[in-house]
């Protein structure tokens, strides 16, 4: 019932949009008739906005995927490169969170490992929203970081590369069967801030499903329970999302195996030095107010990239 209540929103979406362009199309063909200039501009600014409208329908329609309602995990982790590839990972996991907040989102850290002397190795974030999955989907892949290094005392520039992972968070009305034979579990100290408010007992869980060699962590509360059930909701995330895309690649016979984090595999760039530019590799789509995005502007590169998606598809 639910589905069909959304499918039948949006065709009555599109009926309107179509009455109301041919209402104002057959209003200027009459005012052009009749030489009615107010008329004429009536009409005109009437289709106008019933572009807008239309546009608005459309990115609805984008988002029409079984998952796409739902809530998202989204994980940011480091390639080689030691404190480079680390603090680019954490801006990373920055504009990311502030896309987030501007759209209204509700942003929790699940799961934080930092670097050694900046940014993380790996952090695994929980976005809650209307559509958060929707539109943070296509994030998935290698991101390139070209800049003049703040850690480099000779000013060289630098190439740094970090992977993101965007699942969704699977909710009781989809069953996930997971064999506990199949589950290796460990627990070990959670890290983070020192004194009064270190953890003292072994509450973070590691679990690893065997088969697929999927591995999830959860460090967020200082029950052990607590993050072993965050841990295999986010691994029953994880296997959905390889189901969806098993599922996708026998449609279009092709099956997009997870790959080193490195030059052939990046989606986008984000070039700092010697020339202001992030670009999406598989759209074409630019940016060079390059500040602005990694503060969370990305909704055009995100756009775009659904665009290209229902095309493919």
């Amino acid at each position: 019932m639910k589905e069909l209540n959304t499918l039948e929103s949006k065709m009555k979406t599109v009926t309107e949009i179509e009455n109301a362009l041919q209402e104002n199309l057959e209003m200027l063909e009459l005012a052009e008739e009749e030489n009615d200039l107010a008329l004429t501009q009536e009409s005109i600014l009437a289709i106008s906005s019933i572009h807008k409208e239309s546009q608005k329908a459309h990115l609805l329609c984008l988002l029409s995927g079984a998952a796409d309602t739902k809530n998202a995990y989204l994980e940011v982790n480091s390639g080689a490169g030691g404190t480079e590839a680390c603090d680019w990972a954490g801006m990373l996991l920055r504009m990311y969170t502030r896309w987030a907040d501007g759209r209204g989102y509700k942003v929790s850290m699940i799961d934080r490992h930092d670097g050694d002397e900046a940014g993380v190795k790996s952090a695994t974030i929980l976005i809650e929203g209307d559509m958060a999955y929707g539109w943070a989907k296509t994030e998935t892949g290698v991101h390139r970081l070209v800049r003049i290094s703040p850690f480099d005392s000779n000013a060289r520039r630098h190439t740094s590369f970090a992977s993101v992972a965007v699942t969704p968070v699977v909710d009781d009305t989809i069953e996930i069967e997971i064999d506990e034979k199949d589950l290796k579990i460990d627990t070990y100290r959670s890290s983070g801030a020192g004194g009064q408010h270190v953890n003292t007992t072994d509450s973070a869980i590691r679990i690893t499903h065997i088969p697929t060699k999927i591995a999830v962590t959860c460090q967020a509360e200082r029950s052990q329970h607590k993050n072993r059930a965050t841990a295999m909701s986010m691994l029953k995330a994880r296997l959905y999302e390889e189901e969806i895309r098993r599922q996708e690649a026998e449609q279009n016979e092709t099956y997009d195996n997870k790959t080193e984090i490195g030059w052939v595999h990046q989606i986008r760039s984000y070039v700092l030095h010697p020339y202001q530019m992030v670009k999406d590799l598989r759209t074409g789509t630019e940016n060079t107010q390059t500040q602005a995005v990694l503060d969370g502007k990305i909704d055009d590169f995100l756009e775009a990239a659904l665009a290209s998606k229902i095309k493919e598809d």
